[in-house]
């Protein structure tokens, strides 16, 4: 066993961390921006609509309880958005305290599209049912 030598382990690096850094935060600020774009157009989008909605003598508080919905939906995506550049930061975070400011934010964000989210499904079935939403008590739920 003269020659034989004990097998190596042989690291490749693929990327250098400080490139995948980069392009993690490159990644993170462009799905964070689609995120705020989406709720920046959606509230543009629901304010032009109040608007001509306003204008109209017909039925204004049906009319302003789809653009609510329609706002609530705008909301939802864009915190979906936001909570995956969370997800994505966390791929390259360098400290517990971090991760945890991390953590923190993205629970408050799937708090917000959890009751974002149930609040449109009440608002969707009060109408359905051809019910106003508007008079049901602030956290009541509909009837």
């Amino acid at each position: 066993m003269r020659g034989y030598l004990p097998p190596m382990i042989v690291s490749v690096e693929l990327l250098p961390e400080s490139t995948l850094r980069e392009a993690i935060s490159l990644l993170v600020r462009l799905v964070e921006s689609a995120g705020a774009l989406i709720i920046f157009i959606g509230a543009g989008w629901a304010f032009v609509q109040f608007v001509k909605a306003g204008l109209r003598r017909r039925d204004r508080v049906a009319g302003f309880n789809r653009i609510r919905l329609s706002l609530g939906r705008f909301l939802v995506l864009g915190l979906e958005f936001q909570l995956a550049g969370d997800v994505l930061r966390t791929a390259v975070a360098p400290s517990f305290t971090e991760i945890g400011q991390l953590a923190a934010i993205a629970a408050i964000r799937t708090a917000l599209n959890y009751f974002l989210g149930r609040e449109i499904a009440q608002e969707r079935a009060e109408l359905a049912r051809g019910g106003d939403p508007l008079e049901r008590p602030v956290g009541g739920k509909p009837s």
